[in-house]
């Protein structure tokens, strides 16, 4: 949306963003992660509102393992590949800092044994 003002001798040009011309510039792939939000929104309202209002402690019991269960459910869980690759990546940095702090502590202690003799 664009528009003009008009002062005593200078034009002023203002443009404003609105949904309308982002959408029409939107891949695809943006298209279903909203459409994905949106659904998912939708369910959290639905789960949300058949949650006891006042059940008591039990009640309160069922809402939270209910609730828990429903987010276990919405969780994408990795594949044994991507599992094994990130296991070893942490691994991996666990070796490399253990021998960068072993390092570290023979440098200084080899610095001051030199002090102190």
């Amino acid at each position: 949306m664009v528009k003009k003002e008009q002062n005593s001798d200078k034009q002023v040009t203002r443009i404003s963003a609105s949904d309308a011309s982002t959408s029409k510039k939107s891949t695809p792939k943006t298209t279903k992660k909203v459409t994905a939000a949106k659904a998912t929104d939708a369910s959290n309202t639905k789960h949300a509102q058949a949650e006891p209002k006042n059940g008591g402690v039990l009640g309160s019991i069922t809402g939270y393992f209910s609730g828990a269960w429903f987010e276990l459910r919405q969780v994408r869980w990795p594949n044994r590949r991507a599992t094994w690759s990130l296991t070893g990546a942490v691994i991996m940095f666990t070796a490399f800092f253990v021998l960068f702090i072993m390092l570290l502590d023979l440098l200084f202690s080899y610095v001051f044994e030199v002090i102190l003799k």
